[in-house]
């Protein structure tokens, strides 16, 4: 249901809602449960100190107040409401109470081919409904993946669009270094004009850490990984890929052309046969060693924690990055590692 944006100068955010519980907090936000007044919905709020924010800060929050109150489609974490006040500013957001989808996939008694299939095609229907409104995320990656709640039949959903730009048409040119190591694209690290290609790259990314448990790209050394994404050569080792079927390989190499000219966009990406005809395609198999890896991965992940960054609408999870891709690849004898993250000016999310 949508509500409207009471940023009018005479509404007050406890005029419409009653504050509950604390679900987190950042360096200048805190996020609490509300409820609306009038028709008892729950929504989270994330209530931003807008006394400690810079102006360069306080435009990045209006950026992402005005992208946010665009988009409404069923895969995007909704802002129902945006109202400021003197020193505070609220952003009324979906409650989501179902976590993150890797944290869900583990926890899974079955996960297959066909289930990856199924969420990321959810993750592109959301990628192409931002991007038919002229906004590309920047920061796609597995702690921005949430579920909307702990029914077997919940929906994935977007979050997190702090560092979503607006752009013209198929607009391309440089915005700046934004994002996350190891879902950068090749242009982005070239500190080339880009645009819309570069979430599909982090799409291209997502699917593969969801058939395999670990990402196409990895080192230790953040220079060699980001010398990796550029050159975009990744493999697809044995036994673990063996089962994956060579429709789904096709879908992951036309997300990770380096070029992003060539690059397949969300909409065709939709219309992939993978997806379009997932039934009768993609395996059905128990992916037991995915499972394990997907394990790892969200164990690392959760080790590199950023507190100056807060996404609004998660209960009871925790941030981080990475994984060492060797670590899976050689788990057959039993061996568990982890990848290195974060760097001066990246933007790593912390999630509550």
């Amino acid at each position: 249901m949508a509500l409207p944006v009471s940023n009018g100068p005479t509404t007050k955010f406890t005029d419409n809602y009653e504050l509950k519980e604390e679900l987190g907090k950042g360096a200048f936000s805190i996020v609490r449960k509300c409820v609306h007044k009038h028709n008892n919905m729950e929504f989270a709020a994330k209530i931003i100190n807008t006394k400690k924010l810079s102006a360069r800060d306080f435009q990045k929050l209006e950026r992402e107040a005005r992208i946010c109150r665009r988009l409404n489609h069923p895969n995007i974490v909704r802002l129902h409401d945006s109202i400021q006040e003197e020193h505070f500013h609220y952003l009324v957001f979906d409650l989501v109470t179902g976590g993150e989808l890797f944290e869900d996939i583990v926890a899974r008694e079955f996960y297959s081919e066909h289930e990856a299939s199924k969420c990321i095609q959810q993750i592109l229907e959301s990628v192409n409904h931002c991007h038919q409104a002229s906004v590309v995320h920047r920061d796609l990656k597995p702690e921005n993946l949430l579920l909307s709640s702990k029914s077997k039949n919940a929906v994935v959903k977007l979050a997190d669009f702090g560092l979503a730009i607006e752009v013209s048409g198929e607009q391309q040119t440089w915005f700046g270094f934004a994002g996350t190591p190891g879902y950068l694209s090749p242009e982005v690290l070239k500190k080339e004009p880009y645009g819309k290609p570069v979430d599909i790259w982090a799409c291209g990314v997502i699917l593969y850490i969801l058939l395999v448990g670990y990402p196409p790209f990895w080192d230790e050394d953040q220079s060699r990984l980001y010398a990796q994404i550029k050159s975009g050569h990744f493999e697809y080792p044995s036994p673990e890929w063996d089962t994956v079927t060579k429709e789904a390989k096709d879908l992951i190499g036309k997300m990770l052309s380096t070029d992003p000219r060539k690059r397949i966009t969300s909409a065709e990406a939709l219309k992939h046969v993978w997806i379009q005809r997932r039934d009768d395609i993609a395996s059905k198999m128990h992916r037991q060693q995915t499972v394990e890896c997907l394990k790892r991965f969200n164990a690392r992940r959760k080790l590199k924690m950023s507190p100056d960054r807060l996404t609004p609408v998660v209960v009871g999870r925790g941030p981080a990055y990475a994984i060492q891709t060797e670590q899976c690849r050689e788990r057959n004898q039993g061996k568990q590692e982890g990848e290195d993250a974060g760097s001066a000016g990246i933007h790593i999310t912390a999630k509550i």
